[in-house]
Parts: C-alpha cells; structure tokens; sequence
C-alpha cells in the first residue's frame, strides 16, 4: 500500500477518536464534573495517538512535515462536520462550505511546487 493512501487511512480513523475525545463528552457527559470528561476523553485519546503517530511517520516518508499538518487539517474538517451534524446535531452552516475552501487553498499553497 503506498505511504499516503495508508498515512490517509490512519489520520481519518485518528481524527475520528481524536474528535469524539474532544467534544462528545458534550453531549453525554455534560452532567458529569469536568474532570470525569477530561479522565474519559484522556482514554479515548490514547487510541487516537496509537494511530497518528504512526500515521504521522509512515507519510513523513513521502511528505514534508507542512504537508503532512495541512493535510491533518482537511481530515479534520472532514471528520468534524458529519460529526457535528450528525451527533451533536448541530445546523448546517454555509460557513462550513467557506472553511472548506479556505482549506483547498492551503492545501494549493503546501502542495504546489516550490518555485
């Protein structure tokens, strides 16, 4: 399997526990002190990190380190807005569309090649 695609593969499933320890304890623990939140969310990101750091070095092979954050980025764009329309049911917002464009931008400017 070529570096980027399983690199790809890997930050999408990181992001995915990595997003759910930062805002799910929102929804179901928001009757739970903070701490307990934080204890969970500490949990659930340890599984996070035993994906992106392996991730992170299988496409540092093939990627420059600003390629491989922006890149992060678009992930986690990707990631967040099924996540808060469809778990926390937040509204669709046009902004998500802006934000995405923005992101296609950066990912020109990391991408392109160095004049």
């Amino acid at each position: 399997m070529h570096p980027i695609i399983a690199a790809v593969g890997l930050l999408c499933l990181s992001n995915l526990f990595m997003t759910f320890a930062w805002y799910a304890h929102l929804k179901t623990l928001n009757h739970q002190p903070w701490i307990i939140a934080a204890l969970v969310s500490w949990g659930i990101a340890f599984f996070e990190y035993l994906l992106q750091v392996p991730a992170n070095r299988l496409g540092y092979t093939v990627l420059s380190v600003s390629q491989l954050k922006i890149l992060q980025e678009v992930i986690t764009l990707s990631v967040f807005v099924p996540f808060a329309l469809f778990y926390l049911h937040e509204p669709l917002k046009r902004d998500y569309l802006w934000a995405a464009l923005c992101m296609l931008g950066a990912v020109y400017f990391m991408f392109r090649e160095s004049s």
